[in-house]
């Protein structure tokens, strides 16, 4: 079968589709063949041995998967044919990126008909980021700030944090085009974070009060216009791993202003009980049409390199998607 492998950090040309043996489920594991799996930015920085953990290697890549299960070894109650999303992150695993995983039954998630392998494998990092960021704070009521609005995270944190309650939801995003997407699943104002004064626009919008939350999974400059863009006593949750960029003046501002940095790590909130409800919710949000999922491109194991530039480029909006 083919799958993905990394043996040396670099550019999305060093990827390789290479052949391994198909997996056999052993005792408790089922074997997957895999309809879709997904790409993150964080397996990009990951490659370029810019992440906050240098992973070692070869390592085979891919954390999230949806498909059908092919077999089931001894133990394993899950039938053949059953339509599953698997969290490999959650467990420790990876190697998504392939046309069959084998992986402990416990792992897998049932995945209504009515919810595509690509919606599903949208919904496990970004989607669980997502609902476990609006968690975190209460807020009806509030006026909030999401960073990279038409991304895989950031379109389900809008739609998400309206649903909770937010009285007024601010987006940024890189072009007009994301901008526009960020109104359509529920921002009531679209800034383009590439103007070096948008926080600045924030603060105008808000009559100069700023916002009383901001999420931010970028990281760099953009963090910093979020702290900027924050009203005395705001929070801002922020959840780059690896790009953290603040200076020591704005963190001494920050402390002034009685704001906070409040950090924000997915795995660390996972427990398989929860884990498992979390994903039936949002399976179910997105069958009925509550939650818009986006899925911005879909890429053969072949294409990955393509897929890898895409997601780097920052032209993609939503979530990449691998076709095995």
């Amino acid at each position: 079968m083919k799958a993905v492998r990394l043996s040396r950090f670099g550019g999305p040309d060093v990827l390789d589709v290479v052949q391994v043996p198909k997996p056999t489920p052993a005792d408790g594991q089922i074997l997957v063949r895999v309809q879709a799996a997904g790409i993150n930015f964080f397996e990009a920085l990951m490659r370029r041995d810019e992440y906050a953990v240098t992973p070692d290697l070869p390592l085979m890549l891919g954390v999230e998967i949806a498909g059908v299960v092919e077999a089931a070894g001894r133990r394993a109650k899950i039938a053949p044919g059953t339509r599953v999303a698997i969290p490999l992150f959650a467990f420790g695993s990876s190697g998504g990126y392939a046309e069959y995983v084998s992986v402990d039954a416990a792992a897998a998630v049932p995945m209504p008909d009515s919810v595509s392998p690509e919606v599903a494998v949208a919904l496990l990092v970004q989607g669980l980021t997502a609902l476990h960021a609006v968690r975190r704070y209460p807020l009806n009521g509030k006026t909030v700030l999401v960073t990279a609005a038409a991304g895989g995270v950031g379109s389900l944190l809008v739609q998400l944090a309206k649903r909770e309650g937010a009285a007024r939801i601010i987006a940024t995003a890189s072009t007009s085009e994301k901008l526009s997407l960020a109104r359509s699943l529920g921002a009531d104002i679209a800034l383009n974070y590439r103007d070096h004064r948008w926080s600045d626009a924030v603060l105008e919008a808000t009559g100069a009060g700023g916002v009383d939350l901001a999420y931010d999974f970028v990281g760099g400059t953009v963090a910093s216009g979020c702290l900027k863009a924050l009203k005395p006593g705001g929070i801002l949750m922020f959840g780059a791993l690896g790009r953290l960029a603040f200076t020591h003046q704005e963190l001494e501002d920050m402390a002034s202003k009685n704001q906070t940095i409040s950090g924000f790590a997915l795995l660390p909130l996972l427990a398989p009980d929860s884990l498992r409800a979390d994903l039936t919710r949002l399976f179910e949000l997105a069958s009925t049409g509550a939650l818009t999922v986006i899925i911005g491109g879909t890429y053969s194991l072949d294409e990955v390199a393509d897929a890898h530039r895409k997601i780097e480029s920052r032209s993609a909006t939503g979530k990449i998607v691998l076709i095995p």
